[in-house]
C-alpha cells in the first residue's frame, strides 16, 4: 500500500518555487490579523506539509499538538486546517454550534467515491443527507430487520466458532477470521446474502480505504490543473470505485429481474430489497434513484465492515499484550453467563461491564478514524483563537464477537512464549489498521459448547 502519494520531484519543485513566491504568500496573510491558533512554521505554497508528511500522520500530529497546544493551526497546501486535540477545545467547538461544524470537508478523491455526495458518508449536511440518513436508519432499524439481523449474527458467529474449534490449537489468522465474519454479516444485511463477486468487491473496498487515508497533492491543491494532470491517485481511486459500482449494479439488475419474474413478489431480505420496494412504491419524501441506492449500499458495506473488524483486531491485540486484563475479561464473561453456553447473543451483553470498559479503552487507544474532518460554516473563536469560515477540523457485531472469543477460547501467541508480545504497528488509511495480520492460537475452553452449535 502506498500511504503518502507525494511524488518526490513534484514536491521538491513546489518547495523550490515557494521561495520565489514569498511576496505573494505574505500579501495573502496581510491586513488586520486575527489571533490564529499557534502552529509550526510554514513555507509559502506548501504551508505546513513538511511537518506532517509521514507514514503515520495522526501520530505526527499528536506530537505537534504536544508542542503547540490543543488548538493548532496547519496550512496543508491550499487547505487551512485547525487540529483540535483536547476535551476542552472540542467542548468549545461544540458550544459554538453543532450545526456550524456539521459539515465534513470532503476531498476530490472522496467525492469520486461518494458520487459527488449522493450517498451518506461523504454527503454535505443538508436536506439530502437528512433524507438519506433517515432512509437508512428507518429501514435498517425496523423491528423486522432487527429480528432478522439477530439471527444472521448468530448464524455467522456459530459458523466461525465451529471453524475455530475444529482447528483447536493451530495458529489462526485472526485478522482474516474477523474480516470474514464482518463481511458476511454485512453482506447478508445489505444484499440479503453473500454474493459471487464478494472477494473482488472487498479487495476494491480495501484499496479505496487505503488510498483515501493519505495526503495527496490532488486534495491539497484542488485548484491546480497541473497537479491533477500529473497525479495518478485519482485514476486509481476511480478504477477501484468503478469495480465496486459494476458489482453493485449487476446485483441490483439481477434483483430487479428476479422481482419482475415473481410478478411483484418481494422477500425484503436485505436493505437492497427494502430500498427497491420503496423505489417501486415511490413512498419516500424524495424520489429514490438507482444511483442513490447504489451509493447507499456502497457506503453501508464499506463503513460497517472495516471499522468492525479493525476494532476487534485491536481489542484482541491489546488483551493478549495485557494478560491480567484478558484473564479478568474472560472470568467475567464465563462467570456472568455460566457454563455450557453455545453462542453469546447480543441480549447477553448488558451485564458484561468490564468487557465494555475494554471496548471503550480500545476505542480510546485505537480510534478507527483518528482524524475527523469538519468544516465550519461561519467565523468563530475557540479558546480565544480566530477560526475562519471554511477551515477544516481534524478532530453489535463487534461486542458479540469479542464476548464469544473470550468465552469459548483461551488465547496464546503462536510460539507459546510468555515474554513475547503482539506487534502493535499501525498502517494509516481512512481506517487505521494493524500493519500486519494478527496470528494467535485459540485453545477451546472447557466450558465451550461451540462444536454443538
Amino acid at each position: 500500500m502506498q500511504i503518502m502519494e507525494m511524488e518526490g520531484w513534484l514536491t521538491f519543485s513546489l518547495i523550490a518555487l515557494s521561495t520565489l513566491l514569498a511576496l505573494w504568500f505574505f500579501k495573502l496573510s496581510g491586513g488586520k490579523k486575527q489571533p490564529l491558533p499557534p502552529g509550526p512554521w510554514r513555507l509559502p505554497i506548501i504551508g505546513s506539509l513538511h511537518h506532517v508528511v509521514s507514514i503515520l500522520p495522526h501520530r505526527t500530529m499528536t506530537e505537534l499538538c504536544r508542542r503547540h497546544g490543543p488548538v493548532m493551526y496547519l496550512q496543508l497546501g491550499e487547505i487551512p486546517t485547525v487540529v483540535v486535540s483536547s476535551k476542552e477545545a472540542v467542548g468549545q467547538m461544540m458550544k459554538a454550534g453543532d450545526l456550524q461544524f456539521a459539515n465534513r470537508r470532503t476531498t476530490g478523491m472522496q467525492d469520486i467515491v461518494g458520487f459527488g455526495g449522493k450517498g451518506v458518508t461523504f454527503a454535505p449536511y443538508g436536506d439530502h443527507w437528512r433524507h438519506m440518513r433517515k432512509v437508512c436508519v428507518t429501514e435498517l432499524l425496523s423491528s423486522k430487520q432487527v429480528r432478522r439481523m439477530e439471527s444472521v449474527r448468530a448464524e455467522e458467529m456459530g459458523s466461525l466458532l465451529r471453524s475455530m474449534t475444529a482447528s483447536a490449537g493451530a495458529t489462526l489468522n485472526v485478522s482474516q477470521k474477523v474480516a470474514a465474519l464482518s463481511n458476511d454479516v454485512v453482506a447478508r444485511a445489505v444484499f440479503g446474502g453473500k454474493f459471487s463477486q464478494q472477494e473482488n468487491f472487498i479487495h476494491a473496498s480495501n484499496r479505496i480505504m487505503d488510498l483515501l487515508g493519505g495526503f495527496f497533492l490532488i486534495d491539497l491543491f484542488p485548484s491546480s490543473r497541473l497537479v491533477r494532470w500529473l497525479s495518478s491517485e485519482e485514476r486509481r481511486v476511480r478504477s477501484s470505485r468503478d469495480v465496486m459500482q459494476r458489482i453493485i449494479t449487476d446485483i441490483i439488475d439481477e434483483r430487479k429481474a428476479a422481482r419482475a419474474a415473481s410478478n411483484g413478489g418481494t422477500c425484503d431480505e436485505g436493505l437492497l430489497d427494502v430500498l427497491l420496494t420503496r423505489q417501486e412504491e415511490d413512498s419516500l419524501e424524495s424520489p429514490l434513484t438507482t444511483e442513490m441506492i447504489t451509493t447507499v449500499l456502497f457506503d453501508m458495506f464499506g463503513a460497517a465492515t472495516d471499522s468492525t473488524s479493525t476494532t476487534l483486531e485491536w481489542a484482541m491485540s491489546e488483551l493478549v499484550n495485557h494478560r491480567e486484563a484478558m484473564t479478568k475479561a474472560q472470568l467475567e464473561v464465563r462467570e456472568v453467563l455460566g457454563p455450557n453456553r453455545a453462542i453469546i447473543a447480543s441480549s447477553d451483553l448488558a451485564e458484561l461491564h468490564y468487557m465494555r470498559m475494554v471496548i471503550k479503552e480500545t476505542f480510546r487507544l485505537h480510534p478507527p478514524a483518528p482524524l475527523l474532518n469538519r468544516t465550519n460554516e461561519e467565523d468563530c473563536k475557540i479558546m480565544g483563537y480566530h477560526v475562519v469560515k471554511g477551515i477544516t477540523f481534524a478532530s453489535s457485531i463487534f461486542e458479540m464477537a469479542l464476548a464469544n472469543f473470550l468465552y469459548h477460547f483461551d488465547w496464546m501467541l503462536p510460539d507459546e512464549s510468555i515474554s513475547e508480545s503482539v506487534d502493535m504497528s499501525e498502517k494509516f488509511g481512512l481506517i487505521v489498521r494493524r500493519s500486519s495480520d494478527l496470528h494467535l492460537r485459540a485453545i477451546p475452553h472447557l466450558c465451550s459448547k461451540a462444536m454443538e452449535i
